[in-house]
């Protein structure tokens, strides 16, 4: 069976359940999450704004409908049902995370922190709020925490590339050149597109390095 029918039956299942109880807010919402892997926001949405009608505490739909605001370059509606997703469940760090990144796009960096901070405070096993936060404190100078962040990271992934290509930029910043190259050099062995600027400065430090 292939996978595109696996999810067309699991979306006429789902169909077929809301039919039945039109009142479930998980087969709406479910159904919604089905209709996002093939792309089709329209429906998505609907499903999820029907979701949350029966369900208000539902924080994941106000999370995907931020999704398909970012999908179409709505940052505003993206902050805005994140901010329902935290407000209808204070602890869920998936929004903290997702106003974070919102936040660092629109260059408001404390506030991308302070977000950040929240959602790796709820869930200390996220990776991309790790390196996420590690960036806003690079952006702020904070050197050190950026590369505990980082290492935080890596903790929980020690393959994770960004958090590789993270740390060389960090450590470059710090005038730790040994680290600096080392973390590149892994950031690329794992398939990271380095900037071709970073390169450029590692290789001039690698260089400086075997003097």
């Amino acid at each position: 069976m292939t996978k595109a029918k696996d999810v067309d039956e699991y979306i006429a299942t789902h169909k077929e359940a809301i039919d039945q109880n039109p009142e479930c807010g998980n087969s709406h919402y479910n159904l919604a999450v089905a209709l996002m892997g093939k792309r089709q926001f329209e429906e998505a949405e609907r499903e999820l704004n029907e979701a949350l009608e029966c369900s208000p505490g539902l924080a994941e739909a106000y999370v995907l409908l931020g999704g398909i605001c970012m999908q179409r370059g709505d940052l505003d509606g993206c902050l805005r049902n994140n901010r329902m997703a935290v407000k209808v469940r204070p602890g869920f760090s998936e929004g903290y995370g997702n106003i974070g990144f919102v936040e660092l796009q629109r260059g408001n960096v404390d506030e991308a922190i302070e977000n950040f901070e929240r959602a790796t405070y709820f869930n200390f096993r996220y990776i991309q709020a790790f390196t996420n936060l590690a960036n806003a404190y690079l952006m702020k100078g904070r050197i050190e925490e950026a590369i505990e962040a980082n290492h935080k990271a890596l903790v929980l992934a020690p393959d994770f590339a960004p958090a590789h290509n993270n740390l060389a930029i960090t450590y470059l910043e710090n005038g730790q050149y040994a680290l600096a190259v080392e973390h590149c050099d892994k950031a690329v062995e794992l398939g990271y597109d380095v900037a071709p600027q970073i390169r450029q400065e590692i290789e001039e430090q690698r260089a400086n390095l075997k003097k």
